[in-house]
């Protein structure tokens, strides 16, 4: 029997860097939360892509960024332990960025964790502005893998990265089932659909201080019966979230149940509610009854 390869490849960086673009991308599917806004990932989340008879998982982690607030000190303990568990790990840099970025992953990888470095959104920059990029990280060819330009709103370099990282991946059988996408329940992939929806239509900070709790599933054979609520800190964030005449909501709910009925192919009733928690970002309980396990 031919061998083949298996392994984790945790996807790091500054927060927006491309992350979960990347991710999507090479799996081919939507199961992570993409948003333009900073610090929309929360938790790492896997997804399972075979190339050729090989394996990989790729796990999205939330951006390497340090802030007071407990939520923000979980997610980047996320990303941290993402690092140390990886059997590789990618670091995206957006190709405008320099090397400030780079210099603080390799200060945060104490265990040496070998890792390759990715200039994303090449497709953005002039080839002058990229050739740049790259000799200023030749000054450090000596501490990462390979260094690969790449572009998943272009299609370009797909291929090519992941033939690279499988060079680098341990002899294993496959870890999942190869027909799996993700190694996350279904119920976690809807509330990063619901919290996709409210950054698509909530501004400001609100997003940030709001999460989802998705308190009942019931599938049926035609139809999938979601209920969720809408956690915010503040009396002023649900009025925001409801809209007037409820006009918010039913756009966040149209907006995540379109995004559920694309990946399960089947017909969603979602009964959103919205609920205030005062303070819950920098509380502990609060937290962890939200699945933030602090």
């Amino acid at each position: 029997m031919q061998e083949t390869k298996a392994g984790f490849v945790a996807l790091v960086g500054r927060p927006n860097a491309g992350k979960s673009t990347l991710m999507n991308w090479l799996l081919g599917e939507s199961i992570t939360m993409v948003s333009h806004k900073a610090n929309a990932t929360r938790k790492r989340i896997n997804a399972i892509v075979m190339h050729h008879d090989d394996q990989i998982i790729f796990v999205d982690t939330p951006g390497l960024h340090k802030q007071e607030k407990l939520l923000n000190q979980f997610m980047l303990q996320e990303a941290l332990k993402a690092i140390g568990d990886a059997d590789l790990v990618l670091f995206l840099s957006p190709v405008n960025d320099g090397v400030k970025f780079y210099k603080e992953f390799l200060a945060l990888n104490t265990k040496n964790r070998p890792h390759m470095v990715l200039l994303t959104k090449m497709d953005q920059y002039s080839q002058e502005k990229l050739f740049k990029t790259m000799q200023e990280f030749t000054t450090f060819q000596d501490k990462f893998l390979a260094l690969i330009p790449i572009s998943s709103t272009k299609n370009i370099g797909a291929q090519a990265l992941l033939d690279e990282i499988v060079k680098h991946l341990p002899t294993s059988p496959h870890l999942y089932d190869p027909e799996d996408l993700t190694t996350e329940h279904l119920r976690d992939i809807y509330r990063e659909f619901i919290r996709e929806a409210i950054f698509e239509n909530i501004s400001d900070e609100i997003p940030y201080e709001c999460d989802v709790l998705i308190q009942k599933v019931e599938e049926l054979s035609n139809l999938e019966r979601i209920t969720a609520t809408i956690i915010v800190e503040k009396d002023s964030q649900k009025g925001m979230i409801i809209g007037q005449g409820g006009a918010a909501i039913k756009r966040i709910g149209k907006g995540s149940r379109e995004k559920i009925e694309r990946l399960i192919q089947k017909k969603v009733y979602l009964d959103l509610m919205v609920s205030v928690k005062k303070g819950w970002t920098r509380d502990k309980k609060a937290l962890q009854e939200l699945g933030y396990d602090l």
